[in-house]
């Protein structure tokens, strides 16, 4: 068996090769999973080994430190939604909740990355100001795809894939005619119909966040939906509306929730920014939410 170095500790590279097929085979029914119940990886472990591999500047020790927790919900390949609690110091008696979101399209991997190295920077911290739920890794699937996929393992993006207004007109509608059918922005059939963005939807109605944060590449920009005052910049990153659209996150939850979606979009899809660009959007991003988002900001969902 072949070993290599992983931060210090060694993993077996055919380990990682067999999780990591296991995890590009569509999950069987039920009956079938409880005979076979070695089919996938169980542990946080095992997880961490296979993200491991496929995000840059991430060791599995780092992954594992993070200390996140199965959702107990799994994409269609039947990796878990890995999340993260983490209250508030209870001096902050109403703070605000903020849902941080990255890896959203597969492809995009620094957009997962950044978030463990925020979880980090994190758990470095004296006292928690805000609430924050967290999930680095929204689309498995795509993310270890043989090749890295925006789309999810049934083909779609789910980032079209939200209930937004008039949805079934629109999104199928504006991917023929906009995007010309291209298979990277497929809506699917029906909003929420994968398991990943209904986890979202759900997340967003059982957890009722102030703000959401969703991580993204590689345009170099931030972005804004919602009844908030655009931000001006987090670190190097400048404010440059990239366009509203059927069944988007920003569109869902900014527009029609009226929960505000700050964007961020890196430079790099690949490539991480250097350690003080990621620390200082860190923490223009939090002073952003403490200076713009007011948790009596909350209205009603336009109808």
């Amino acid at each position: 068996m072949q070993w290599c170095e992983v931060s210090g500790k060694s993993i077996a590279v055919l380990r990682v090769a067999v999780l990591s097929l296991s995890l590009t085979l569509p999950l069987q029914s039920n009956a079938a999973s409880s005979s076979n119940p070695t089919s996938k990886p169980a542990a946080v472990t095992d997880w961490c080994a296979v993200l491991a591999t496929r995000l840059p500047k991430v060791s599995e020790n780092e992954c594992l430190a993070s200390k996140l927790q199965t959702s107990g919900i799994s994409s269609f390949n039947g990796f878990p939604i890995l999340t993260k609690d983490v209250a508030a110091d209870p001096r902050h008696k109403q703070a605000l909740k903020v849902l941080l979101l990255g890896g959203i399209h597969g492809d995009e991997q620094t957009a997962s990355s950044v978030v463990f190295k925020w979880l980090q920077l994190q758990g470095k911290s004296n006292t928690q100001e805000f609430q924050w739920k967290v999930a680095p890794v929204i689309n498995p699937d795509g993310l270890l795809a043989a090749k890295p996929k925006r789309v999810n393992a049934r083909g779609v993006d789910l980032n079209r894939n939200f209930p937004t207004p008039n949805w079934q007109q629109d999104a199928p509608k504006y991917w023929a005619n906009t995007t010309r059918s291209d298979p990277r922005r497929y809506p699917g059939k029906l909003p929420i119909s994968e398991p990943e963005s209904r986890w979202v939807y759900d997340t967003i109605e059982k957890f009722k966040p102030d703000v959401i944060i969703s991580v993204h590449a590689p345009f170099g920009v931030l972005d804004l939906d919602g009844p908030a005052k655009p931000p001006k910049s987090f670190g190097r990153l400048w404010y440059n509306r990239v366009g509203v659209y059927p069944g988007s996150l920003g569109n869902y939850s900014g527009m029609h929730k009226n929960i505000p979606v700050v964007t961020i979009e890196l430079p790099n899809a690949l490539r991480m920014p250097p350690d003080a660009e990621v620390q200082r959007i860190w923490l223009d991003m939090q002073s952003w939410i403490r200076r713009n988002v007011p948790a009596a900001q909350k209205t009603q969902p336009k109808l």
